[in-house]
């Protein structure tokens, strides 16, 4: 049993650490626990088996609700588990299932829940995070994979309706929003002026893409551009936005989940960073350029900023213009 991660650019980032998993143990029945929004990347993943949905907010709420699942785990009789999330509730989780193995970071004041724990003392300060969960495997004897890359699936059925969707391969992907908080966004204005741009220079058709809490930003770029945009911001599932994105030629984003669901695809990646520290979280991707202004207070990791978005409003539609032509050059 794997315990991933509960946000999507996280989860992403753990595939290497999968593949790694899987190499070790290749006979192994290897289940994924993820909430319902993560759930959807590991399905018809080749390093995953099954996906059992966590669900705190509906199914499992409560202790009532976790006792619930982890009665369903232990019926279950799980060898081994793995715990990628660092939260004490993993911990819990694999020692209430009864599973005899149970493997992490010693994170949270957890270490006691495990019996094959890696100390904090361990953890590489400033590691990216695909390096972080392989670090702890590597403690633990399971080797890194050869080649470090990240890993999605979809199938010729998703393929096919993302392909009738949006015909043709000449897409770019306008990414404008970030589930952590609102200092990661950059604005939108210059979002539509990097878009337009492109379109007039380069032919592409646009499409913006994002979840249900950014369709206000997702207006208003499309209202301020001057081409025609396909808007399928809070329009698609996990797994349709995973199939939208394969077929770009490019992503303009913020430091997003997407943006490392487009990293696992090969699409070249324009990435405006922030609040956040580029040096862990960038992602794992040759075909990269990473946007951003070397301010003193960044990266803060702070979810809002609390003085004048300096880091942001620093980066000009023209500095994620250069970046997209050197990419778009490339392919």
């Amino acid at each position: 049993m794997v315990r991933t991660t509960n946000w999507i650019g996280d989860a992403v980032m753990t595939t290497p650490a999968m593949a790694a998993i899987r190499a070790a143990f290749p006979a192994a029945e290897i289940t994924v626990v993820a909430n319902p929004l993560v759930a959807e990347l590991f399905r018809f993943h080749p390093d995953c088996d099954r996906v059992l949905v966590f669900d705190k907010k509906h199914d499992h709420r409560g202790v009532k609700g976790f006792w619930t699942f982890c009665a369903e785990l232990r019926r279950e009789r799980f060898d081994l588990a793995v715990l990628l999330q660092n939260a004490i509730e993993a911990g819990f989780m694999a020692a209430l299932a009864r599973i005899p193995r149970r493997a992490g970071y010693e994170t949270d004041g957890r270490g006691w829940l495990l019996n094959y724990g890696v100390a904090t003392s361990e953890r590489k300060h400033g590691l990216h995070h695909t390096d972080y969960y392989l670090n702890m495997l590597e403690t633990l004897g399971i080797a890194a994979p050869d080649k470090k890359k990240l890993v999605l699936a979809l199938t010729p059925e998703e393929e096919q309706r993302a392909g009738e969707l949006l015909p043709g391969r000449n897409w770019i992907a306008i990414n404008p929003g970030a589930a952590y908080g609102s200092a990661k966004r950059w604005l939108p204005d210059r979002f539509a002026a990097v878009a337009d741009r492109l379109a007039e220079e380069y032919g592409v058709q646009v499409v913006l893409t994002g979840g249900p809490g950014e369709k206000e930003i997702g207006a208003d770029i499309e209202q301020a551009m001057s081409c025609p945009a396909v808007n399928l911001i809070g329009r698609t599932s996990v797994r349709e936005l995973m199939a939208v994105l394969a077929r770009c030629r490019l992503m303009v984003t913020n430091d997003s989940g997407p943006m490392h669901v487009a990293a696992a695809f090969g699409v070249p990646i324009a990435a405006v960073f922030g609040p956040t520290d580029h040096r862990t979280t960038s992602p794992l991707s040759e075909s990269c350029r990473i946007i951003r202004k070397d301010v003193d207070c960044a990266p803060c990791m702070l979810r809002q900023c609390p003085t004048d978005h300096r880091c942001m409003s620093g980066i000009f539609a023209e500095d994620v213009l250069a970046a997209a032509r050197e990419l778009l050059g490339e392919a």
